[in-house]
């Protein structure tokens, strides 16, 4: 089974170049079973809206992940409750909208996908390992892919080893710069540190530079613009062994 997943998708600039690059990344790595995109930022840098989800999901993506800035854009929240293939962090408090794992049935195989935030340098919201855990005991699948929406490293890394063995991968996002650590971990399980970012890579972590500078020479409030400049499509390709649910193999993508 070959899993695409692509890095956080800054806003038009992003959703721009996924459209007109994709076909060229399913023909040099596909063909593809499932493809996955964190989507938090699609919508002008900030959140998503119901219009972005829909081109998003017209371009042939099955599944959307997400992180702190699903709640950004309120008018949204609502929808996080009817549609099932878009994912908000599991370790929100209960009585949050929306879901942090569900299964998709792919050419009759299952595929479960777990989106969880770190708490480190963010929101101190429930503990992702325990979530994790809670979550695996009541999964039926070997295929199970893991969105970490996470600042620190370490963090990171330590999910991926907590978890190595249990799920077929741990992919790192948030950062938004693509790390060069992609690994199969001794019991099988596919990690990157981060699976970087489909926007504009001359700016600040996907923000005009410009709009950026301002804040950090005053520490005053600035109103961040997404990066037009440099655009890229930053990603992961892995196959998995889907009676198992190991990984397989494990390779970046990186496209202008």
């Amino acid at each position: 089974m070959k899993i695409l997943f692509i890095g956080d998708i800054m806003g038009k600039p992003g959703r721009k170049v996924l459209k007109n690059l994709l076909p060229e990344i399913k023909h040099e790595y596909g063909p593809f079973d499932f493809k996955i995109a964190n989507a938090e930022n699609a919508a002008g840098g900030f959140g998503l809206t119901e219009k972005v989800m829909e081109e998003l999901f017209d371009m042939g993506l099955d599944c959307l992940t997400s992180g702190n800035h699903i709640w950004d854009k309120k008018e949204f929240l609502p929808v996080l409750d009817g549609e099932k293939r878009i994912l908000r962090p599991a370790n929100y408090p209960d009585g949050c909208q929306g879901i942090g794992n569900t299964v998709f049935t792919v050419k009759g195989i299952k595929v479960a996908v777990v989106n969880l935030q770190g708490r480190v340098f963010m929101t101190p919201i429930d503990c992702p390992f325990k979530k994790a855990d809670e979550i695996l005991e009541k999964l039926e699948t070997p295929v199970i892919i893991v969105d970490f929406h996470a600042e620190a490293t370490s963090e990171k890394k330590a999910l991926g080893l907590y978890l190595d063995g249990r799920v077929s991968c741990v992919i790192g996002t948030h950062t938004h710069v693509q790390t060069a650590d992609e690994q199969i971990l001794p019991g099988g399980t596919a990690y990157i540190t981060d699976a970087g970012m489909t926007g504009g890579q001359s700016g600040v972590i996907g923000m005009d530079k410009e709009s950026v500078f301002h804040r950090f020479l005053t520490g005053t409030p600035s109103k961040f613009e997404v990066c037009n400049d440099n655009i890229e499509v930053q990603g992961l390709v892995i196959e998995i062994d889907p009676a198992s649910g190991k990984s397989l193999s494990v390779s970046r993508v990186s496209r202008y």
